[in-house]
């Protein structure tokens, strides 16, 4: 019996960024997958973990991202990496968060950055504010200082909202955050689509969601 649905938020209820990071590559004549790779290394202390718990700023995160990406192969300015991370709305994906709401508790944990970071882009930061509230507890990494994969944050998520982690849904677009939530017995969905996230939340929670699925 399902007690809880949580999500990420990038990648799931925004299209995720690394299509942007793909143009932004090739526009370049970077190699494949240099700004994925360069977050990947090291993933719980590089330039990218520090910078989503707020231990560096802005210009260090610049400065530190490209000596990491260079390592790899080609210098990315952090700086400029950081605007390819807002993806694009998904309004079916937060209809189905509106009605797994109706039934069950929800959850966001994020792995984001500090708030002033990004700065604010309009029509999108209001789309993150409307969807933030429809969550009963909201956890960013940014500023507790704390980020996925480390189960700790799962745990604090859990005990946020009171309920069994064998009672709850978990969906996310990266295997290594959805594994440590499945190891504490929850449901996990790796987003690669909304429709294919649509139909496994359907399937994990018995709501009737079909219909959000575009043709």
């Amino acid at each position: 019996m399902i007690e809880a649905v949580i999500w990420d938020f990038g990648g799931v209820l925004t299209t995720s960024p690394f299509e942007a990071f793909a143009r932004y590559e090739k526009e370049r004549g970077l190699p494949v997958d240099i700004i994925r790779r360069t977050n990947a290394a090291n993933h719980f202390e590089n330039a990218w973990a520090k910078f989503e718990r707020a231990e560096v700023d802005l210009a260090t995160f610049d400065k530190l991202f490209a000596a990491e990406s260079l390592a790899l192969g080609a210098e990315v300015r952090g700086r400029d990496v950081v605007p390819l991370l807002s993806g694009d709305p998904r309004p079916e994906m937060v209809e189905a968060l509106r009605r797994v709401k109706q039934h069950f508790k929800t959850g966001c944990i994020t792995n984001n950055l500090p708030a002033n970071a990004m700065g604010s882009s309009g029509g999108r930061a209001l789309y993150v504010a409307e969807t933030m509230a429809l969550f009963d507890y909201v956890i960013e990494s940014a500023k507790i200082g704390l980020r996925k994969p480390d189960p700790r944050i799962y745990q604090m998520m859990v005990e946020a909202l009171g309920v069994d982690p064998k009672k709850c849904v978990y969906l996310d677009d990266l295997g290594v955050n959805l594994k440590p939530a499945r190891e504490m017995g929850m449901t996990t969905i790796k987003v690669i689509d909304a429709p294919q996230a649509i139909r496994d939340l359907q399937a994990a929670t018995g709501l009737e969601l079909g219909d959000l699925i575009r043709a």
